[in-house]
């Protein structure tokens, strides 16, 4: 078991948020969600090795991230499941929950409504919107469509910090332009366009196509190589290999990894929510 990491006294979690690079702070969403699951299952305390794990990174950089949290603790316990989980949510402002508006209630708009997960992650979406008479007055996952004419006003009632965008490219500009006229900071768009917003707020893209374009690398790249190719390359290796090379050995069949993770920057796409 390694230490166990608590933060002193009187350091909230927005006083270490400016220094936390990105990366970390994606690596401490996947934390979030394995001490979650942990909590589910019952278990009190885990070790940095288990964790690291279960996260899918080593262990020396899980304990590089968490000490981003505060100073070590502890030695020799382990991590509190509920203390490191609440510490987490803290640091990344899920404390006091998040209230979501999403303007674009087409079918990718409706699936995410409908999703629970993100409830149990602090996000409520309070309010959906679009433009379609068709559309408005509809009931969506208990929400009833409103006309986006009215966001404005909504968003005075509402008090949402998060908008979502899911609509067509040739719109999403204007409901950018929209939400930021109504004091909204933060915005997460599917449109693979990319939108213009000051500065001051800010704006994360989720392009699906790129993530598939992604996929479709890894899986070109970690495919066998053509039957034809293969017998050329194994034919030229037959005359020039030594009898034994070190290519066999056990400690070298696992040294390289088919699996690498997307690190989203501050105005990259976001990999999984």
């Amino acid at each position: 078991m390694t230490e166990q990491h608590e933060a002193p006294s009187g350091v909230s979690g927005r006083a270490l948020q400016k220094d936390i690079p990105q990366a970390t702070v994606a690596r401490l969403a996947t934390y979030l969600r394995v001490l979650a699951m942990l909590a589910d299952d019952g278990v009190a305390i885990v070790s940095s090795e288990e964790l690291a794990v279960a996260a899918g990174v080593n262990s020396a950089k899980l304990r590089k991230d968490l000490s981003f949290l505060g100073p070590n603790g502890v030695r020799g316990v382990g991590y509190d499941v509920a203390k490191l989980r609440t510490r987490i949510e803290d640091v990344l402002g899920l404390s006091q929950g998040h209230r979501v508006v999403l303007v674009g209630a087409g079918n990718l708009g409706r699936a995410l409504v409908g999703y629970g997960g993100f409830r149990r992650r602090g996000f409520s979406v309070v309010g959906m919107f679009d433009s379609h008479p068709e559309v408005i007055g509809r009931s969506v996952a208990g929400l009833v469509v409103r006309d986006v004419a009215d966001l404005t006003l909504a968003i005075d009632v509402l008090k949402p910090t998060i908008a979502v965008i899911t609509v067509p490219d040739d719109a999403a500009q204007d409901v950018c332009d929209l939400l930021v006229a109504s004091g909204l900071q933060s915005i997460l768009s599917f449109a693979p366009c990319e939108l213009t917003a000051p500065e001051t707020v800010e704006v994360r893209r989720v392009d699906l196509a790129v993530e598939l374009q992604m996929l479709s690398f890894e899986t070109a790249r970690n495919a066998p190589p053509l039957p034809e190719v293969a017998h050329a390359v194994s034919g030229r290796i037959a005359h020039r290999a030594p009898a034994h090379t070190a290519a066999g050995h056990p400690a070298l069949k696992h040294s390289t990894s088919s699996h690498s993770a997307t690190e989203p920057s501050s105005k990259g796409s976001v990999v999984t929510p």
